[in-house]
């Protein structure tokens, strides 16, 4: 009998031997009744300051004997593995599908698509991982911005160049495990398949993200680099193909997965009559504070222990009288805040990590909600949130100092309203000091001013100087969804919005598995 068996308690530097004495304690059995092991979930678990922290693991089991007595949610019978979906057999279209973004959406379904027989065309206005680091290399350095290949456009998309987070909130555990499994067969270590808040690093995604472009080209697909979506062409209702940098391509099927920042693409869709919609997104700014203060809030003593590595934190705040909910987001444990554009003289933060997270600080986004109702609805209102977010990234560049060097205060000078010096340690030393209640709008700046000091007090009280802010935070989510009907189509047949650009994802995983289901759904058709 295969067996699943939750919630059990292993050191941090167990063995399979420390898995299956713990298994036989859970059953009351002996080790000769068990075999096959696999470990399918692992969490750390650091709740009690005066206790070492310790895994608790999920596994599965192979038992013989007796049936052990079945316990819900601790012991229960192994649910059968879900099959891969199965493709019926195709001749490829002289006219294949063509997928508009090599972000985690669009890889997803240009390899479900060419391990379905089918041959996609994958186009990137930006440039392959190579070089697009090297792009994103000058203009961090220098200053120098490609507009049509940098920190947010390229192979990869906005989420190479971050901590490579892969938490999801979905509870499609098939296709998370087959994303996952392509992740690791790609080159990413296989604890990303156990843990529970698994992540890469960007370091390591550099290299990945080529080997998966190499498996799609290796069943037949094909990629067009620094090629930029120009037009749809629609009949009747229907796609019937692209304009790509001056070149006229015929398809009957476009899966859209240009990211929440190809602000162009909306404006494309919109005068093609694409049903779009303006929807809530956050805004803020980028909390970073020494990883150290952070180890120590989580780990108590035990936080100089190697195997615990960089401690993460999820914090958030209620709305108050004259304040609005608060939350951290996008957090990178022993990473970087870094500087990202995608437009001359507009500037947002974001937050990186490499796969060691071993670098002094750690920053999260610490956002606050923008309803449609913030913002006047002036012009094409689906589109009126990239307006929004546009003032905010204007002011930052200005403030910043023109040459795409971030705006950041002191903590404590942001809650004292003035402008001070910063920090020379700091993660990101392209920044010049700034009163950030002069780049975001009153909701946000009030509500971050009442929120921060009782966060971090909620963090062991981490000391409020040792904090550092840098504006601002204003792509976290796409501020416009393109609509779409139960078969994914956007009221365009043949035209498939999928990933965060279409409103419908929020993260590597959630976009990818958007790319993935829809892919799916049309080879299974």
């Amino acid at each position: 009998m295969r067996l699943r068996i939750n919630q059990l308690n292993v050191r941090l530097n167990y063995g399979e031997s420390d898995v299956l004495k713990a298994v036989c304690r859970k059953l009351r059995c002996g080790k000769e009744q068990l075999s096959n092991l696999e470990i399918l979930r692992r969490s750390l678990d650091a709740r009690k300051k005066d206790r070492q922290p310790t895994y608790i693991l999920s596994v599965e089991v192979d038992h013989r004997g007796k049936p052990p007595r079945i316990v819900p949610n601790q012991v229960e019978k192994a649910p059968p593995p879900s099959p891969a979906p199965a493709y019926p057999k195709i001749t490829p279209s002289e006219n294949p599908p063509i997928i508009i973004g090599a972000g985690p959406a669009g890889l997803m379904a240009a390899l479900t698509l060419a391990e379905a027989g089918h041959k996609p065309l994958l186009i990137e206005r930006g440039a392959e991982t190579p070089e697009r680091e090297a792009q994103v290399s000058d203009y961090w350095k220098n200053g120098n911005l490609n507009p049509e290949s940098n920190v947010l456009y390229g192979e990869g998309g906005a989420g190479l160049f971050s901590d490579g987070k892969l938490t999801a909130r979905s509870k499609d555990r098939a296709r998370i495990r087959r994303f996952f499994e392509t992740l690791v067969a790609c080159g990413a270590t296989s604890d990303i398949l156990i843990d529970s808040m698994p992540h890469i690093g960007t370091d390591d995604l550099t290299q990945i993200i080529p080997v998966i472009r190499k498996r799609i080209w290796e069943l037949g697909g094909a990629f067009a680099f620094n090629s930029k979506l120009e037009k749809l062409h629609i009949e009747n209702g229907a796609v019937r193909g692209v304009t790509v940098s001056g070149k006229e391509i015929r398809t009957d099927a476009v899966f859209l997965a240009t990211g929440h920042s190809a602000r162009d693409v909306y404006e494309l869709l919109a005068e093609a009559g694409v049903p779009l919609e303006a929807k809530p997104f956050a805004v803020g700014v980028r909390l970073e504070i020494p990883q150290t203060d952070i180890n120590v809030a989580q780990y108590g003593k035990w936080a100089e222990l190697p195997a615990l590595g960089s401690a993460s934190f999820r914090l958030t705040r209620k709305e108050e009288e004259h304040a609005r909910r608060c939350y951290s987001f996008c957090m990178c444990p022993g990473g970087e805040v870094i500087s990202c554009a995608s437009s001359e003289g507009l500037i947002t933060s974001n937050g990186m990590s490499l796969s060691a997270r071993a670098e002094p600080f750690g920053n999260a986004a610490m956002l606050v909600p923008v309803d449609v109702a913030d913002f006047p609805m002036a012009g094409n209102p689906a589109l009126a949130g990239i307006e929004f977010q546009k003032r905010m990234e204007r002011a930052a560049f200005a403030s910043g100092g023109g040459n795409y060097g971030l705006p950041a205060a002191r903590l404590i000078d942001f809650l004292e309203r003035k402008k001070g010096d910063l920090p020379e340690a700091r993660s990101c030393q392209q920044a010049a000091p700034a009163l950030l209640q002069d780049l975001l709008p009153e909701f946000v700046s009030h509500t971050l001013e009442s929120a921060l000091p009782k966060m971090l007090g909620e963090l062991n009280r981490t000391p409020l100087e040792h904090a550092l802010l840098y504006a601002s935070e204003t792509r976290s989510s796409s501020p416009v969804r393109i609509l779409r009907d139960r078969n994914g189509e956007s009221g365009i047949k043949g035209l498939y919005p999928c990933g965060e650009g279409a409103g419908y994802a929020g993260g590597i995983v959630s976009s990818a598995l958007d790319g993935m289901k829809l892919a799916e759904e049309y080879a299974l058709r």
